[in-house]
């Protein structure tokens, strides 16, 4: 079998690519990538992916018989539009089963619900493309909270608008071994899939953190709007609402999920214990 990740040099599609390495040598896994040179590191054949260019997909596509289509960055309906030139062009080379990293959290109501509108519609879809399906729809990574430890340190808190609702979160490691599984397995095909590890608070993600990084912060809870300004200041006009969209979300419960991570797996996605803890014992 031949299985191709698109968005190969981004973050999740590398993980997933080397994953798909580690747990099978049966399958041949291409890569597709919009500049193939960015991941000419992973020791695959490394194909064009421009999501933005239907013929070259379909060539891209020929002799593949699994997808993962990872979830574009585009605003929601160039996304969407992006989205359908890789399902026409997977349905024109005959490609066998789609698996689509979806999302979750709120279908109205914040101002991060049109991205997962967006998204649904790719789901809808992917399902009616009369393709094998399989749908996955990702907790939030908690990776970046890790990578944001120094600014946490320096102003000792964790501040945004969650308040005491709880996120499912999920690691991009885990979740590539995830997709792994669901690409290489029919064992849960046509099925709509939520990923992510144990849900947790924002008072809780600073405990961890704490355990971690040896900090000691605490959580700060700020208005919808004082976050949406404070994240418009920093990351700007179109990024700034759709991450503090996130958060309301949280403090909606969209994110409160346990998730089907153990079913696909056959053990739970790792403790935010033992997570937070590898941090602790790493060297210095």
């Amino acid at each position: 079998m031949t299985i191709a990740v698109t968005a190969a040099s981004g973050q999740l599609g590398r993980q997933t690519v080397r994953s798909l390495i580690a747990l099978s040598s049966d399958e041949s896994v291409i890569g597709l990538a919009r500049t193939p040179a960015k991941a000419s590191d992973l020791g695959v054949d490394v194909r064009p992916g421009d999501y933005d260019a239907p013929d070259q997909l379909k060539s891209s596509l020929e002799g593949v018989d699994t997808l993962l289509l990872i979830s574009g960055i585009a605003a929601p309906q160039e996304r969407v539009e992006q989205h359908r030139n890789v399902i026409a062009a997977a349905v024109s080379a005959d490609v066998k089963k789609i698996v689509f990293t979806s999302i979750q959290g709120p279908e109205e109501g914040t101002e991060f619900s049109e991205i997962v509108q967006s998204n649904r519609q790719t789901e809808a879809d992917i399902r009616s493309s009369g393709i094998n399906w399989l749908i996955g729809r990702n907790g939030i990574y908690i990776d970046p909270d890790v990578d944001y430890i120094e600014t946490y340190r320096t102003t000792g808190m964790i501040a945004n608008s969650a308040g005491d609702g709880r996120c499912g979160y999920v690691t991009r490691s885990e979740l590539s071994k995830a997709y792994a599984q669901l690409l290489t397995s029919s064992a849960h095909d046509n099925k709509i899939l939520e990923l992510n590890g144990e849900p947790i608070t924002q008072r809780q993600l600073a405990d961890y953190l704490n355990t971690g990084f040896g900090t000691q912060l605490t959580y700060q809870e700020m208005t919808p709007e004082q976050f949406k300004q404070d994240r418009i200041a920093e990351l700007g006009e179109f990024f700034g609402p759709i991450i503090a969209g996130i958060y309301d979300g949280i403090r909606l419960g969209a994110n409160d999920t346990e998730g089907d991570f153990e079913t696909v797996m056959g053990r739970p996605h790792v403790s935010w214990q033992d997570y937070f803890e590898q941090f602790a014992n790493s060297p210095t």
